[in-house]
């Protein structure tokens, strides 16, 4: 039911991005998988119209967009890393393409609510939405830190690349020293077998 419930607003946003419908008729009946595991797995074709269609698990999927969770609110703050961290597989033009024209779709949910329900609440209602997904955000952000920082200094997990550089260099060190050993035991069994 989600799946039938998210293609029509989705198409609006389309018919009402023109561009994007161009862009999108040039993939004319290529089928991709939107994952959001594990809340829902989408398969969409993209018509001659640009617009989507849900189609059957049947049908070859082209490329699979898979996007973790804890992402979906930087992708709503339009955040370059949470798109970086979008997953794909299969015709990855194809995919990066489609993230392409999701960074640069204008949702202007304002303007839509301003018809149901008045300017003045519809501005107050989308400043409260913008801000709220901003503070998922920057909670995922601060969370994500204090992990590493607790996993790294707390509770060592990970470690940081310059403990890792000095153990390699005195790695190499002791490897030099066990070469010349070897080289002094050798020259000393040379001298011996004189």
């Amino acid at each position: 039911m989600f799946k039938s419930f998210a293609l029509t607003p989705i198409n609006r946003i389309l018919r009402g991005e023109s561009w994007a419908c161009r862009r999108l008729q040039s993939y004319s009946g290529k089928t991709l998988c939107i994952q959001v595991f594990p809340l829902f797995e989408l398969n969409l074709i993209i018509l001659e119209s640009g617009e989507l269609q849900k189609t059957s698990k049947q049908n070859e999927i082209d490329t699979t967009i898979s996007i973790s969770p804890g992402i979906l609110p930087g992708l709503l703050a339009h955040d370059e890393c949470a798109y970086a961290s979008i997953e794909k597989d299969g015709d990855i033009k194809f995919a990066e393409d489609l993230i392409d024209i999701c960074k640069n779709i204008n949702l202007n949910v304002e303007q839509d609510l301003s018809k149901i329900i008045g300017d003045i609440p519809a501005h107050r209602l989308t400043q409260a939405g913008e801000h709220t997904i901003q503070w998922h955000a920057n909670s995922i952000h601060n969370l994500s830190e204090a992990l590493i920082e607790y996993w790294l200094e707390e509770q060592p997990m990970l470690t940081k690349s310059t403990h890792i550089n000095n153990y390699i260099q005195k790695v190499k060190k002791i490897k030099d020293d066990v070469d010349q050993l070897d080289k002094r035991i050798q020259h000393l069994n040379q001298k011996v077998s004189l």
